[in-house]
């Protein structure tokens, strides 16, 4: 994992990473209401200790507070994190945020019932060691028979198929315009890739301001991720496709094995 370019890239994007959404706020209580089922669903009602491991500006994380939860966001992204505090405040809710890699999370072993890595934050991990390293440490800070909450591509199909882009995303508010679409260059292993993300800001008239980020992305399939979890000190491992429970992307479940 390239630390610094990551990092740049989500320092970057972070004061118009709300503008993938056509809604952020909806998107918020969407997300929050599925992810907050499967938590009830695996531990009952809570309110529970979530740790949102690759917090963003608090999607998720915010989300979750404001469904009662008590919620800690860390982010490799120190804009990113602290955007997610100041949105939460604007918001009534309290997510207290850190800047940290999710290989080294700087928490207390066993102070979590839940772990919350969503947005296919765990592809920026290039390597099997670097994965390991960041799922012990979520196993490590969650209780036994905690649960880990994890989201991913469905990169099943996508190596499959090896698309150069995902379809493109068009927002619009006070600000004008916004769109949103990614470039993919695959590797020679077949799974890695490069990604070129562009925004395209309307300035008015003929006007359009091109932001574009660079990062790099690996595409785990169901079988090495449940595999590495496993490995990890996991148990129960579940699939959860969007189809049937409405999250965007495919999402892991797993339990902290005592």
């Amino acid at each position: 994992m390239s630390d610094p370019s990551v990092r740049a890239f989500y320092d970057a994007l972070a004061p118009d990473y709300h503008r993938i959404f056509a809604d952020w706020d909806a998107s918020m209580g969407h997300q929050a209401a599925v992810l907050g089922a499967l938590v009830r669903e695996g531990l009952g009602p809570g309110p529970h200790r979530v740790l949102d491991c690759s917090c963003g500006i608090g999607t998720q994380a915010i989300g979750l507070a404001l469904a009662g939860h008590r919620v800690v966001g860390s982010d490799l992204s120190p804009v990113a994190a602290a955007r997610a505090a100041q949105e939460a405040a604007a918001r009534g809710a309290r997510v207290p945020t850190a800047a940290a890699d999710m290989r080294r999370l700087p928490f207390a072993p066993d102070v979590f019932d839940v772990v919350v890595c969503a947005d296919n934050s765990l592809a920026h991990l290039l390597t099997g060691p670097d994965v390991e390293a960041a799922l012990a440490g979520m196993r490590r800070v969650l209780r036994d028979g905690g649960l880990l909450v994890l989201t991913l591509r469905d990169y099943d199909e996508i190596r499959r198929t090896r698309p150069g882009a995902p379809p493109p995303q068009v927002s619009e508010n006070s600000g004008g315009r916004l769109i949103t679409f990614q470039l993919w260059q695959w590797h020679e292993d077949g799974e890695r890739y490069d990604l070129e993300h562009f925004q395209l800001a309307d300035g008015g008239g003929d006007d359009w301001a091109v932001r574009v980020r660079r990062t790099t992305s690996w595409a785990l399939t169901r079988s090495q991720l449940t595999e590495f979890v496993a490995a990890a000190g996991f148990a129960d491992v579940r699939w959860h496709d969007p189809a049937a429970g409405g999250f965007y992307q495919p999402v892991l479940t797993a339990r902290a094995a005592g």
